[in-house]
């Protein structure tokens, strides 16, 4: 399911990031270092549907947007249900964002210094972008939303922007890998029959299951050329936020933006 969304909501601790920089589209994966969240939320938490202290996280964004010299206005950040639905982004140079796009997993825009943001704490963060085109989006990669055919749907919602599969290139950041993402005999099955090559096994032999293969697989098939995987594990890594690994905690998060630079 895609949407279209017109916004129009006008008018020395560093946030640490890890970034890849093409002609006109900009990536960027934050980890949890630099922030101002502290106990169990500690570093650059920049969810508020957590149970964080909202006025902390609202610093913490603000870091991040100084970081990477944007507005604050001019990030934009989804609800995240881990659904299929897609949201495309209309927005001029004066529109400012101030709320979450509700009930999307994925956004889509062609709005030059506009930063889409997708927060994870082991699903995968996927970022999208046709330099050639001016297209770009960010994916929220969990299990039900992949399973669901989220990755299709936002494919298919950048083609009809005129993006090109072929020309696109995808980010896969930091997230739960096979080796560590346990899950019954019962999903593993299931999602490798929905998303192959998801299915996996861990060191000690028990079921998994590694989103990131399956999504690489579904976007070289949908014709992508070429898909980058950042082969970090959030669940091992202790410089990501993690909820396989903490429990209730923070989350990092992946932006993309059109730069004019």
């Amino acid at each position: 399911m895609t949407t279209k969304a017109v916004h129009s909501q006008t008018t020395d601790n560093s946030a640490a990031v890890v970034g890849s920089r093409s002609l006109r589209v900009r990536r960027v994966i934050t980890t949890r270092a630099g922030g101002f969240s502290t106990g169990r939320y500690h570093g650059l938490n920049l969810s508020l549907d957590v149970g964080d202290n909202p006025v902390t996280v609202a610093h913490n964004r603000e870091r991040l947007a100084e970081k990477l010299h944007l507005p604050l206005e001019r990030f934009v950040y989804m609800e995240q249900l881990q659904s299929p639905h897609v949201s495309v982004i209309e927005a001029t140079a004066d529109t400012r964002f101030t709320a979450p796009i509700p009930a999307t997993d994925a956004v889509v825009t062609t709005a030059p210094e506009l930063a889409l943001v997708v927060l994870t704490a082991d699903a995968v963060p996927v970022l999208l972008g046709d330099d050639e085109a001016g297209v770009i989006a960010a994916l929220h990669g969990s299990l039900f939303g992949i399973r669901a055919g989220l990755i299709a749907n936002t494919v298919d919602a950048m083609q009809q922007l005129d993006a090109d599969p072929h020309r696109m290139h995808a980010l896969l950041g930091p997230s739960a890998t096979g080796r560590n993402m346990r899950v019954s005999e019962a999903v593993a099955a299931d999602m490798e029959n929905r998303v192959p090559h998801t299915r996996s096994k861990t060191p000690q032999g028990q079921p998994s299951v590694d989103l990131r293969r399956g999504i690489a697989y579904q976007l070289v098939q949908a014709g992508l050329a070429g898909v980058t995987i950042d082969p970090r594990c959030t669940i091992e890594d202790p410089a990501f936020f993690s909820t396989y690994r903490e429990g209730k905690t923070g989350c990092q998060a992946g932006v993309i933006w059109r730069s004019n630079d």
